[in-house]
């Protein structure tokens, strides 16, 4: 595994082609194996299943890190603020029992092929809720089916939804690991464009829902 320089992460995480695939795996590596350490006080990595488990929190933590290289300020070691992110992911994903809390991640496909947050099937809503819920679930179904092209939507959704991990999403779609995981940053940072270009937060949107 290359040893790099803060800069040169950083370079390599944004750049394509080979230097990103080879940052990618051994990224993804390191957290892997930090999340070993990390986590021996949460639960019982010994066991064959934390290597799965293992995998999960680095894939996600991985797209974290993607989403926020722009926040690292270079006051540490990459793969120190990196761990950090990792931790707290495995962490979170341990409270919350994976994809089962109230997010936006939690995307479903119905009978139509409309993709919506799993919480806006939720029986019941509050009358004075039903209005602003429904208005809600529009905007969110129109940004993904507008601002996503059909591959990113498909991704996110196999891999959310479905449980895929990015090894049996690259076979499903028969791309490169490495490319899925470009294609999952890229759909999670559009979202991310469309809720700021409408002046809304995930927690503007999981508020129509409590």
């Amino acid at each position: 595994m290359a040893k790099r320089t803060n800069e040169q992460w950083l370079d390599e995480l944004q750049s394509t082609g080979l230097k990103y695939d080879n940052a990618i795996i051994d990224l993804r590596a390191i957290l892997v194996s930090g999340l070993r350490r990390g986590l021996l006080n949460q639960i019982n990595t010994s066991v064959p299943e934390f290597e799965t488990q293992a995998e999960d929190f680095a894939q996600e933590a991985v797209l974290k890190i993607l989403d926020n290289l722009d926040n690292f300020a270079g006051r540490s070691q990459f793969t120190t603020w990196a761990y950090k992110i990792a931790v707290s992911v495995a962490l979170t994903e341990l409270r919350r029992k994976r994809w089962q809390d109230r997010s936006l991640d939690g995307i479903i496909d119905d009978a139509q092929g409309n993709f919506t947050p799993s919480l806006a099937t939720d029986p019941a809503p509050a009358p004075e809720n039903a209005t602003e819920r429904a208005e809600t679930i529009a905007k969110v179904q129109q940004m993904i089916d507008e601002r996503l092209t059909d591959k990113q939507r498909s991704a996110l959704v196999a891999a959310i939804i479905e449980g895929l991990s990015t090894n049996e999403l690259a076979r499903q779609m028969k791309m490169k690991p490495n490319a899925v995981y470009k294609l999952l940053h890229d759909a999670r940072l559009q979202l991310k464009k469309s809720l700021d270009q409408e002046g809304l937060t995930p927690d503007d949107i999981l508020s129509v829902f409590e």
